[in-house]
């Protein structure tokens, strides 16, 4: 961000805050493969304040919520009791740093996958993170439609389970690369498609990475992007997927604790029974989507419009993806 961008930002906090704020520091934090997050240092009424500033990339997927609606969703979570970081003002305007964005409290914690990974393998699994997880997306769920702050995310599906595959097929379709495992998966999926239930909100990537974690403790369910209302094995079952276990194969609850554990934390907090078998159909469903978004990711950096180096390892794990998809049918034993 230049520093006329900078000038704009400031005076425009200062408008929201209703005070003068004025940025110390401002960091482009790491991550952030699809959105840009940026650490501000300000200082507001004698105070010094730690925000985040959320921005687009250059190049975003098209299932992405546009960042106004992801402040909704981050206001509605709050105000839920889910543990995230406050919102605080939204920008809606480009003529500011060139992008809509957010701004929103910063917590402390570690949120990257692979060293969280580490610490619960070192643990043998971390129960208590995983029974608090389990709590977490039980306070998620409690949001539930109709809800006309969050009326951007259309009606409810009637049912989650077919819509899911009717997006993933048409995917699969505009990006025009034949993927027959793919292809496979969504057979096996349509086949064995769970009848309609409940629809709450997803947080649709709640998942290791877009977690903070400090101490054992959750301290931000972050990343809200992707939410939509839908069926609530939905979140259980990306969790619990192969694909976010990060190596930690035993692990189950996102290769941080048992899933016991992430399933007791969930039940005692929705008072909701946990059926195993929707869960089961979710965790294909969440790997079949995941391998779809890294195409999807792959083809942004080849496209030229958004040329990152994490994007385009990103494509490199599809093949990895389609052998859990086969073991996951049926079709190719472990």
């Amino acid at each position: 961000m230049d520093e006329a961008a900078r000038t704009r930002l400031g005076a425009w906090l200062s408008g929201a805050a209703g005070a003068p704020v004025a940025i110390t520091r401002m960091a482009l934090l790491s991550g952030g493969a699809i959105q840009q997050n940026w650490a501000l240092d300000v200082a507001l009424g004698g105070t010094e304040q730690r925000w985040v500033l959320r921005t687009d990339n250059a190049a975003v997927l098209s299932v992405s919520l546009p960042r106004p609606a992801e402040f909704a969703l981050l206001r509605a979570a709050h105000a839920a009791g889910v543990t995230v970081p406050q919102p605080l003002f939204c920008c809606e305007s480009r003529e500011v740093t060139g992008a809509p964005f957010f701004v929103m409290q910063r917590v402390a914690g570690l949120a990257q996958a692979h060293r969280l990974a580490r610490q619960a393998a070192a643990m043998g699994g971390n129960t208590s993170l995983a029974l608090a997880l389990g709590q977490e997306l039980a306070r998620i769920h409690t949001i539930r439609p109709p809800r006309p702050d969050l009326a951007m995310l259309g009606e409810p599906p009637a049912d989650p389970a077919l819509e899911f595959i009717a997006r993933q097929r048409a995917a699969l379709d505009a990006a025009g690369t034949p993927r027959p495992v793919l292809e496979w998966g969504l057979r096996h999926l349509e086949r064995n498609a769970p009848p309609p239930g409940e629809v709450v909100l997803n947080h649709n990537d709640f998942r290791t990475g877009n977690l903070m974690v400090a101490d054992c403790r959750v301290t931000g369910v972050l990343d809200w992007e992707f939410a939509r209302w839908g069926d609530p094995h939905a979140d259980l079952g990306w969790l619990c997927a192969p694909c976010w276990r990060f190596g930690n194969l035993a692990l189950e609850a996102g290769g941080l604790g048992p899933r016991a554990e992430f399933y007791a934390g969930y039940e005692a907090g929705s008072g909701r029974r946990i059926e195993h078998d929707r869960v089961t159909w979710w965790e294909l469903a969440g790997t079949l989507r995941w391998a779809v978004i890294a195409a999807d990711q792959a083809a942004r950096h080849l496209s030229g419009k958004d040329v990152n180096l994490e994007l385009a390892l990103t494509g490199h794990i599809v093949p990895e993806l389609e052998m859990d998809i086969l073991r996951m049918t049926g079709a190719l034993h472990a």
